[in-house]
């Protein structure tokens, strides 16, 4: 049998590599113009590499915890909402679509936190990251959105 840690990343991968938009949607995306204020957007593959790690250490630490499928089954439920952002937003070609898929993210990953909370609050506080961040992105979402047309 695969070690839980294997599981977790190989899972990862599947879900990451199988939502991922097309290279002309991508390009779409990234020939939107940003807020002036943003300097900081070369470095957000850097900053999501970093969430995912967050991500692999909760749902690692909620599996040793408890042992649950359940859990589980959420934390692939958070990974798939988190994943779609991107690609919803590059798909659909509409910002709005983004900004919504970002918050829908946030408050899914709110209610696990609160809920993991009992279970392993070392679980929980690693999707902190991602809770902090989700904001900041959706708020970037909705100014290009602004900037843009779309």
């Amino acid at each position: 049998m695969l070690p839980p840690w294997l599981v977790i990343l190989v899972l990862m991968e599947l879900v990451i590599l199988g939502i991922n938009p097309s290279r002309s949607d991508f390009l779409w995306f990234q020939s939107l113009r940003r807020p002036a204020w943003l300097k900081i957007h070369t470095w957000f593959p850097l900053v999501w590499l970093l969430l995912y790690a967050c991500f692999y250490f909760s749902s690692l630490l909620a599996w040793h915890a408890s042992r649950s499928w359940h859990w589980m089954a959420a934390f692939a439920a958070l990974l798939m909402l988190m994943q779609s952002y991107t690609w919803l937003l590059c798909r659909s070609r509409r910002l709005d679509t983004g900004t919504i898929a970002c918050l829908i993210g946030w408050a899914y990953a709110l209610v696990l936190a609160f809920g993991l909370f009992p279970v392993s609050r070392s679980a929980a506080l690693w999707l902190l990251p991602y809770l902090l961040w989700t904001p900041f992105e959706a708020l970037i979402t909705w100014r290009m959105r602004r900037l843009n047309g779309r």
